[in-house]
């Protein structure tokens, strides 16, 4: 079945969730002034809102326990899920602070002269790295829309270092592994052909980097979840991990990740960041 190139009138106001606005959405480009979707804006509305939908659930449960709830938006681009988020279901709740981190300057000039003029106050918007941005000491949720290659990993860090209750990632390019794998001598020779041809090296490192930032993320107390984000048809980066703090550890889940490191011959950033890589001298 093929998707959709565009929706236009009715057909682009049933792609809109519950309570969200075409006007926002129309500042943020995403919808024509006509109020219309070309191909392109429809995808990225498409994977946003089911993004949002799937969020929905970890953002009430953070406004509920807490009274001030932090959301980390990490390289948040032009910002379109962190607006989303904020419009369908930090504003109303009068509470919460949605915290955006992205590198290019003028993203996020613009994003902050969006949130003023759309009186979002409790939107903020830093210029930094994911691995160097300073966000509030306790933050609740964090989330990367395509974040790429090992800028996922800063994310995850990010969220670990400051005891989030929930995690979303949708990572993008993962290069690292592959890299790391065109020198590795693997534990076992069985393994060698799995990525003995760059085609596979890069789709295997791929899996394998997802595989481990799962396992990492088990290690330090997370329950995870790795799904679809959308259908094919509207992205290829569509792995999502969801992760929600359940326990301070899990000693089996390291003891998975360190002997998968060992045996493909790799040390995901994730691994290092988290400081579950096992002594040089192991």
């Amino acid at each position: 079945m093929k998707a959709r190139r565009q929706a236009k009138g009715d057909q682009a106001a049933r792609e809109l969730l519950p309570g969200q606005s075409p006007a926002l959405l129309k500042a943020l480009h995403i919808l024509t002034r006509d109020g219309n979707l070309n191909a392109d804006s429809l995808r990225k509305l498409k994977q946003v809102n089911h993004l949002a939908r799937l969020l929905e659930p970890a953002v009430a449960d953070i406004l509920a326990r807490f009274g001030e709830p932090v959301v980390v938006d990490c390289g948040a681009g032009k910002s379109y899920l962190g607006f989303i988020l904020y419009e369908l279901f930090l504003k109303d709740a009068q509470k919460g602070t949605l915290f955006a981190i992205e590198e290019r300057p003028e993203l996020v000039a613009a994003a902050n002269a969006l949130a003023q003029s759309l009186a979002f106050k409790r939107m903020s918007f830093t210029q930094s790295a994911i691995a160097t941005a300073a966000p509030p000491a306790r933050v609740h949720l964090v989330t990367a829309l395509h974040a790429c290659d090992t800028a996922t990993d800063d994310a995850l860090a990010l969220a670990v270092r400051h005891e989030a209750d929930h995690i979303a990632v949708v990572p993008c390019c993962q290069a690292e592994v592959a890299r790391q794998l065109g020198e590795a001598k693997p534990r076992s020779a069985l393994l060698e052909p799995l990525f003995e041809h760059p085609w596979h090296r890069r789709e295997f490192g791929s899996h394998l980097t997802n595989v481990v930032r799962a396992l990492a993320l088990e290690a330090v107390g997370y329950k995870v979840t790795v799904t679809e984000l959308a259908g094919w048809e509207h992205s290829l980066k569509n792995e999502l991990i969801l992760a929600k703090k359940v326990r301070p550890s899990d000693a089996k889940a390291k003891e998975q990740l360190l002997a998968l490191c060992e045996a493909a011959g790799v040390q995901p950033k994730i691994v290092r960041a988290l400081g579950l890589a096992a002594p040089a001298s192991a």
